[in-house]
Parts: structure tokens; C-alpha cells; sequence
């Protein structure tokens, strides 16, 4: 990647999508744009403990923000689920994981240039863990099995000795208790991390990205299976299927007991949903205004206001 200050904001458009704002990053800028993110929470959070002796109140005082990375399986989901619909509206930063995003949005906004191509979770991961090298920011994973995340460990220390990790989360597959989920946000906060990679499956990572962000000046990332990628646990669909949007296909191969409804349900919805969106005539006095819910870092322009984005203007973290 180019030699760049890590703080420059990088100005996209934002596509309106199955009513969520998704930001059109290339690989590049979307990873530049996460280590801005952080490294402005970063700075705001040493801003605020020299204002205030007492440790706690930097972190009560300053959220986080979210980052998500969104495939036609988030959005189908969000398309007939409030909770995650309000999520990803509200998020500081929506990336389009999927092939067939990248599709929809340039379908959906023909007359703006868009990327070609997708930011890929794994690729955003290790980008940034490459731009953060050497320097103050620190990661933290959170997800999969400890076998996982030991391999996944071990291979980013390999790749990027020039990183921190702050630490490591391998939390049960049930759901957790109020108190086990204050002991995991604890143990994140004394861990100094400025990111935190959320690899918990969707819709779980989302919920709980923005909940961290809610309690603790982080960017927190829901990065999918990027740790099984990464850590050699799990095969990757050839370049050419991601390419050709075909990753599905391959993923559905390898595990076709726990895709099966995923793909069979979420595609059909997703692909229903972009077709719902191309077809209804697009309505100027709605009053509609979906902001560039925009890296909350730069002043990303909406292009394609329409029906399919309603309620306004989505709320903004400080």
C-alpha cells in the first residue's frame, strides 16, 4: 500500500442499499479509513485524560465507532430485521463485502462511478494491520475457538511483527450473561485496544460492535470468517469465484448443512430487495436524507436518495 499520512480522510459516495447506507471504499481507502477512525478515537481518548485525572471518566464520557462489513446475507437480513436495520444505519462505517453489493449499488446508481470490486474482509484486516504497524495502535480479536485464534495469533505476528495485539477473546457460542458480557468489555478496556476485530458470524458481530462502541472509545470491526481465512482453518473460494461473485457457491460446498437456508432465504431476499429498489420511481419531496453515515471521519456524499431509505437521518456518534 502507498505511503500515506494514516489520518488523511478519504471522501467516497454512500449508496443507498435495501435502506443501508453503504460506503463505495476500494480496498485501499477502506483500510486507510478504518486506522483513521482509530487513531482519531486514539487521540480523542489521550485529549480527554488530560482533561480529567479520574481514569474512568474518558472512558464513560467518548463512544466508539462501528464498522461493518455487509454481504447480500447482512442486508437481507436487515432488510426484514428493525434492530440490525437501525444498527447498520447508525454505524460509522458500512463496507460492501460482497461482489454482489459492489452489483447492486452500481446498478442502483448507474449514473455515479463506483468501485468495481469489494472490500474483502480478510484483505481489510491485514491491510490495516499492515498500515498500523510501528505504530501506537493496538488490536484486539474477539471470536472463534481458542484453536482459531491461536493460529490466527501466530500468523499475524508472522506477517506483521511490527503490530500489537492487546489480547485475545474466545467467547462460548451460547448467549452470554449481563455479567459475562461486562467482564469481556472490561477485559477489552484494560487492554488499551483501539481495535477490536469482531469475528462472531452475522447478526451477532453487529450487535455486539455497536454495543462495544456504545460503552468504549473503540473501532470495532465485524469482520465475518476473516479469522478462519486468515488463520488456515478454513479454505478461500479461488480468486476467480470472488471475482464472479461465485464465493457463495464454493462456501456452500464446503459447508452445505449450516449455509443451506443462508444462501437458499438471504439471496432471494437480498436479490428481491435490489429489485424492489430499481423499480419504484424515486421520490423528491419525501423528505428523505440519509447522511454519510460517511466514516463519520470525512463528509462521504449520498448519491441515489429514494424510498427504500426511510426515517430520516440516522443518528451520529460523537
Amino acid at each position: 500500500m502507498s505511503a500515506q499520512p494514516l489520518t488523511e480522510a478519504v471522501t467516497v459516495p454512500v449508496v443507498g442499499c435495501l435502506g443501508v447506507p453503504i460506503s463505495a471504499h476500494t480496498r485501499e481507502s477502506a483500510a486507510r479509513s478504518v486506522v483513521s477512525l482509530a487513531q482519531r478515537i486514539r487521540d480523542a481518548r489521550r485529549a480527554d485524560r488530560v482533561r480529567h485525572t479520574d481514569r474512568g471518566r474518558d472512558f464513560d464520557a467518548l463512544r466508539g465507532s462501528d464498522v461493518h462489513l455487509c454481504n447480500a446475507y447482512t442486508l437481507a437480513l436487515a432488510d426484514q430485521d428493525p434492530e440490525l436495520r437501525e444498527i447498520l444505519r447508525s454505524a460509522a462505517l458500512n463496507l460492501p463485502d460482497g461482489q454482489p453489493v459492489v452489483w447492486a449499488n452500481r446498478l442502483l446508481q448507474r449514473t455515479t462511478a463506483l468501485p468495481k470490486t469489494r472490500v474483502y474482509g480478510p484483505d481489510l484486516l491485514l491491510d490495516v494491520f499492515a498500515l498500523s504497524q510501528n505504530t501506537e495502535l493496538s488490536h484486539y480479536l474477539l471470536g472463534s475457538t481458542p484453536q482459531v485464534l491461536d493460529a490466527l495469533h501466530g500468523e499475524l505476528r508472522r506477517r506483521y511483527p511490527g503490530a500489537r495485539i492487546a489480547g485475545t477473546c474466545s467467547p462460548p457460542f451460547r448467549p452470554l450473561t449481563d455479567q459475562e458480557l461486562r467482564q469481556q468489555a472490561e477485559e477489552i478496556r484494560s487492554a488499551g485496544a483501539d481495535i477490536v476485530w469482531v469475528g462472531l458470524g452475522t447478526p451477532k458481530q453487529d450487535r455486539w460492535a455497536a454495543e462495544l462502541c456504545r460503552t468504549m472509545p473503540v473501532a470495532a470491526v465485524a469482520v465475518g470468517a476473516a479469522f478462519d481465512f486468515i488463520a488456515g482453518t478454513k479454505p478461500q473460494a479461488p480468486p476467480w469465484m470472488q471475482h464472479s461473485g461465485l464465493e457463495w457457491v464454493f462456501r456452500l460446498g464446503c459447508e452445505p448443512r449450516r449455509l443451506w437456508r443462508r444462501y437458499l432465504f438471504g439471496n432471494t431476499r437480498f436479490v428481491r430487495g435490489v429489485v424492489r429498489q430499481a423499480t419504484r420511481p424515486v421520490r423528491v419531496d419525501d423528505g428523505i436524507a440519509l447522511r454519510a453515515a460517511a466514516d463519520r471521519l470525512n463528509s462521504g456524499r449520498l448519491v441515489g436518495r429514494g424510498p427504500e431509505n426511510p426515517g430520516g437521518v440516522p443518528k451520529v456518534r460523537p
